[in-house]
């Protein structure tokens, strides 16, 4: 059985009162974090050292439970012995490590291992010295056998640097971490609520950074520096990347309706910032992700969403055409341009990945900031038609002249063509 030794001794800073593993990262507990961990991990028991229970711990402990693993307090190196069987995997977490789960599972999930960093640099950080040249990452994985020494210790010992102690005598490998991790806040101790605050600033831009191929859009910029501005006060205010949903749906039907009274501008606006509101709920969802903070499951209904945004725009633009209702005009002419328009945008950024123009007409953002202003200063029939030529033109000229030609061979056949048809 995996099993995640996790601490609740440590105060925050000169606080007595206060503790480390309830420092607020994002709106959950440093605890809690460290325990979606050791979740992530495997882990089928988590134990706890702590001198005392409290509410948070048993609402934590459900969901622990609800994971899948027991959960156990315990106030004493002694009485851990009996929770660990000598055919054990066990891991600990220091009190206050803060960790990005993808780098701490790469360290850990390498066999049993006690993670160091250099001295000079970890000590003025808050980790443990370990001898001349190595302090402790604070993180470690052991056979169960080895915590039996905790039995032949005094009571008073704490647990966790008995167990380093221990771990060390029993020749477990020692193998140090990039001091770069520290650097960009990816493995850190936290002490104090200052601490808390600084990190939480770079755990939410860790989390945010733009992973999409090419260089973020404008609407994808706008979302990333809102989360990262207002994300920590929205967390820890209990809002999640539902209700923010909420807002972007309730943004999209008042954008309906100003079309419906006439505000076409007013109303790409809005549905433009109800697009910009999704793409930050789910940011903010991605980062309880990544975090282990809510389910690995995506919300289904984002695409869903993008398409009535698109529905919104088609029928805002299409109500704003100066086409006359006259009947040499077929009937629905004026929603032609609009739909070629919306239509095009989704087949450019199918047909052309990984370029940068065809990704800005993913972004709906900009696309409702240009029917909003053509509404209000351009012939709007005009320019929406003129729109449509300029993208399907730039798509046939990228397709025509901005691929690259298989390589041939000698007879000018081209390889993948060799390939199959060459017996080896």
């Amino acid at each position: 059985m995996r099993v995640a030794v996790l601490s609740l001794i440590e105060a925050a800073g000169n606080d007595p009162g206060s503790l480390r593993g309830y420092l607020p990262i994002g709106g959950r507990s440093l605890l809690r974090h460290q325990i979606g961990l050791a979740l992530s991990l495997g882990a089928r028991r988590i134990v706890v050292m702590a001198e005392a229970i409290s509410g948070e711990l048993v609402a934590l402990q459900h969901f622990a439970e609800a994971g899948g693993a027991q959960f156990h307090v315990i106030a004493t190196a002694r009485a851990l012995v009996p929770l660990l069987a000598p055919e054990d995997d066990v891991i600990v977490l220091g009190d206050g490590l803060m960790a990005i789960p993808d780098v701490l599972r790469e360290h850990i999930e390498l066999g049993p291992v006690v993670l160091t960093l250099p001295v000079e640099t970890a000590l003025p950080l808050g980790f443990e010295r370990i001898d001349i040249n190595h302090a402790f990452a604070a993180a470690m994985r052991f056979p169960g056998r080895i915590a039996a020494g905790l039995a032949d210790l005094p009571p008073e010992w704490n647990a966790q640097s008995a167990l380093l102690r221990l771990a060390i005598q029993g020749r477990v490998a020692m193998r140090n971490l990039p001091s770069a991790l520290l650097d960009d806040g990816r493995w850190s101790i936290l002490r104090n609520e200052d601490e808390a605050h600084f990190a939480e600033r770079r755990w939410l831009r860790l989390h945010t950074r733009f992973a999409g191929q090419g260089p973020a859009t404008p609407g994808e910029q706008a979302a990333i520096a809102v989360v990262n501005r207002f994300g920590p006060a929205m967390l820890h205010a209990g809002t999640r990347p539902a209700l923010v949903g909420l807002a972007a749906g309730a943004l999209g039907l008042l954008g309906g309706g100003a079309g419906w009274l006439g505000s076409f501008a007013l109303g790409f606006v809005l549905l433009g910032l109800a697009w910009l509101f999704e793409r930050m709920a789910s940011l903010l969802g991605q980062v309880e992700r990544d975090s282990l903070l809510a389910s690995g499951i995506a919300r289904r209904s984002v695409a869903a969403f993008h398409l009535l945004i698109d529905a919104g725009l088609v029928t805002l633009a299409g109500w704003r055409s100066g086409l006359p209702d006259t009947p040499a005009i077929p009937p629905g002419a004026s929603f032609f341009a609009p739909l070629l328009l919306v239509c095009g945008a989704r087949l450019a950024a199918l047909a052309l990945p990984g370029r940068g123009w065809p990704r800005w007409l993913s972004d709906r953002m900009v696309i409702a900031l240009f029917l909003a202003v053509t509404s209000l200063f351009l012939p709007f029939d005009a320019s929406l038609g003129l729109a449509v030529i300029a993208l399907f033109g730039a798509c046939l000229l990228t397709l025509q002249f901005g691929s690259i030609p298989p390589e041939t061979g000698a007879s000018g056949a081209s390889s993948s063509n060799l390939q199959l048809t060459t017996r080896q």
